[in-house]
């Protein structure tokens, strides 16, 4: 088994509101970075132009625009995706628009990551939503049906990871956001767990945003936290 560069697993989310922000900050971490997360607020912003750039230097681009609509226009989005070199575009849990995005990407290879319950939810947002169902029972069937219908992976946290890789086994991908290095707070996520924690419990991607956008220092932010992750890959094995 060839080892783990976690380089290559940290995601860094560029939730900035302007292409010249994002280049200024894609500028300060050249060569520190391999995948870079392109959101609603930085799309709605630049749009694919900015998708453009970030492959063109020579990274990968994880666009999470979480698509959720009927089947033909989530068929078609994720076509239009699948033709701009991304790597990873996450689609909401729901069967029709799960099998509709595997039905656009064909013939390419874009992955398809499911999102099963948004970091910032807990029990009772659930419970508002009318879901009478814990947040791991309901992680755990979308990640079943992801699986099922063919995606590639999932978004989860990591305090579902551990249960999670035992359902699903070794290969479907689990990618983690609201990951936080110790002591610095969750911001608005309801669950949030360390990089080490997150490696430990069995993820294979961290997302990782404000602490290293809103750091004095981005790139020596970016280096200890590879520096921790590869540390944890390590020790996992």
């Amino acid at each position: 088994m060839s080892k783990i560069v976690a380089r290559d697993r940290l995601i860094f989310a560029l939730d900035v509101p302007s292409a010249a922000e994002a280049d200024r900050l894609l500028d300060r971490l050249h060569g520190h970075l391999s995948l870079v997360k392109v959101g609603l607020e930085l799309y709605t912003a630049a749009g694919p132009d900015m998708v453009k750039r970030i492959v063109e230097r020579g990274m990968r681009v994880f666009l999470d625009l979480k698509f959720l609509d009927i089947e033909e226009t989530v068929r078609r989005a994720t076509a239009r995706v699948a033709s701009m070199g991304v790597d990873f575009l996450t689609v909401h849990a729901n069967r029709k628009a799960l099998t509709a995005a595997v039905q656009g990407r064909e013939g390419s290879s874009l992955k398809l990551l499911a999102v099963t319950v948004l970091t910032n939810f807990d029990g009772n947002d659930l419970r508002d939503m009318g879901i009478q169902r814990t947040v791991q029972d309901l992680v755990t069937a979308r990640a079943l049906l992801a699986s099922e219908v063919g995606c590639n992976g999932v978004i989860a946290s990591g305090e579902e990871a551990a249960a999670l890789r035992q359902k699903i086994g070794p290969r479907f991908t689990i990618v983690t956001p609201g990951v936080r290095p110790a002591g610095k707070g969750v911001d608005d996520h309801a669950r949030v767990t360390t990089p080490t924690q997150t490696i430990t419990s069995g993820a294979d991607y961290l997302v990782i945003g404000r602490p290293i956008r809103d750091a004095a220092d981005p790139a020596a932010t970016v280096a200890d936290l590879v520096a921790e992750m590869q540390s944890a890959f390590d020790a996992r094995g």
